[in-house]
This record gives C-alpha cells, structure tokens and sequence, in this order.
C-alpha cells in the first residue's frame, strides 16, 4: 500500500488518537517538553541579553555564545546529557533543547535593546532614571517586538527538534517515528510519514501563533519600518 495512504489511514484511526501512548498523549509530552526547554531559555539568555545591550558591552560575546551553542549538535547533548546526573529522560531533553533556544533569545534581546534610540535614553537619564530603572520602564517595553521575534523563532526550533528527545526516553511525538521505524517499512511507512506530519503541522501552527503575538506586541510605525528594511535589504541582493 502507498505509505501516504497508509498515513492517512493511520491518522484517521481514532484509537491512534485517543489509546495511551496515541497523539494526544505523545503531543502534551512534545508540548510541555517544548515549552519548558523555551522558558528555561528565556530564564538564561534574556537577562543576559537585555544587561549586555543595556551596558553596551558585550556584542562579541553575544556573538561567541550564539556560535558556540549553535555549532554544538542538539543529537550530541542529548546523547551526553543522559550520562550526567541528569540521566534518561525529560530533565536531559530540556536542559539540551534549552541550550538550542538561547542563540536567538540572546541575540533578539541583545539588538532590541541596542536598537533603542540614543536620544531617548538621554532623555531618561535627564528626567532622574538610573541604569536599571530605565531598563525596567524604557528600554525593555521597547524591545518587546524584537523579544517576541526571538521566542518566535526559538520556539519553533525546538518544537521541531524535540522529536529527537525519543533517543533518550524523552517522549513526544517523534516516539510514533520510532515506533514505525521498529515495524518494517512496509508496515510502518505510513506511521512514520503520519509521525512526520504530526511534528511538521505542530512546529507550523507554533509558527503561526507567535506570528501573530509577535505582529499584536509591535507597534505599527515598528512594522512599517521593518518591511522598509525589508524591502531595502531585498534591493541590495537583487542589485535593483
């Protein structure tokens, strides 16, 4: 049989659905997995890139840590984590995904706060701010957008690359891949095409969604100036 007609077939099944260990049980693993790795990010990158764009200093390691954490392979940490006292199973799987979502967290609050005007933070040092309180009420409501657009992309990244946590008896999604990769092709092809789409369709809506925060927490002159950027940027590839 046609592994796509076999993955329909698959999904339409409502005990796939609905039997412990189905979708819906392997997609709150793939979600709270996915979640709790994003936050754990937010906790470590955004302080640190909000201070660093706040000061000034601190663009080349901003740059360092993104690199190094990005050259590092998420399929590596979830093999090495394990051995640590961490061990098997989700605390190893956050802490790994985690690692993969601060380059953009890091990198988004580090820009969103050195794109802050120079005249608008003089102007809050003029009316008596310190560093801290005009972090707190000037530059940090600035930056939303650009803190939005990093979770954005954070969070699609490690909702895609959490399948991978079944190597390590993590759960989510990617167990309906491997269980169809125990079956032989001709009778799990379907499983894992369905297991495929599964992640695919879930990293999209994600996508979606923070799109639309992310649109609903950037002012308008903001969007406009950004699609100027856009456009301009375009121009310069295209040499037009």
């Amino acid at each position: 049989m046609n592994p796509v007609r076999q993955a329909v077939l698959w999904l339409n099944d409502p005990l796939n659905w609905t039997n412990p260990g189905g979708i819906l049980d392997r997609l709150g693993e793939h979600v709270s997995i996915s979640a709790a790795a994003v936050l754990l990010g937010c906790l470590v990158a955004w302080p640190l890139g909000l201070w660093l764009g706040h000061t000034g200093r601190g663009g080349g390691l901003v740059v360092l840590v993104s690199n190094l954490t990005l050259a590092v392979p998420t399929l590596a940490l979830l093999t090495i984590l394990p051995l640590t006292f961490l061990g098997f199973g989700r605390p190893a799987v956050v802490v790994a995904l985690a690692v993969f979502a601060v380059p953009p967290l890091l990198a988004n609050a580090y820009t969103g706060v050195r794109q802050v005007d120079p005249q608008i933070r003089e102007a809050a040092r003029g009316v008596g701010m310190t560093g801290a309180q005009a972090l707190r009420r000037v530059e940090l409501p600035l930056a939303v957008p650009y803190l939005a657009a990093g979770f954005r992309t954070a969070a699609v990244q490690v909702v895609a690359t959490a399948a991978l946590a079944t190597f390590v008896n993590g759960g989510g999604l990617g167990e309906i891949i491997r269980l169809g990769f125990g079956l032989s092709i001709a009778v799990g092809g379907g499983q894992i095409l369905a297991g495929g789409l599964l992640v695919a369709g879930l990293a999209l809506s994600v996508e979606l969604f923070f799109g639309f925060v992310e649109r609903l927490v950037t002012p308008r002159p903001l969007r406009r100036a950004r699609r100027g950027a856009g456009r301009r940027a375009a121009d310069a590839i295209t040499g037009s």
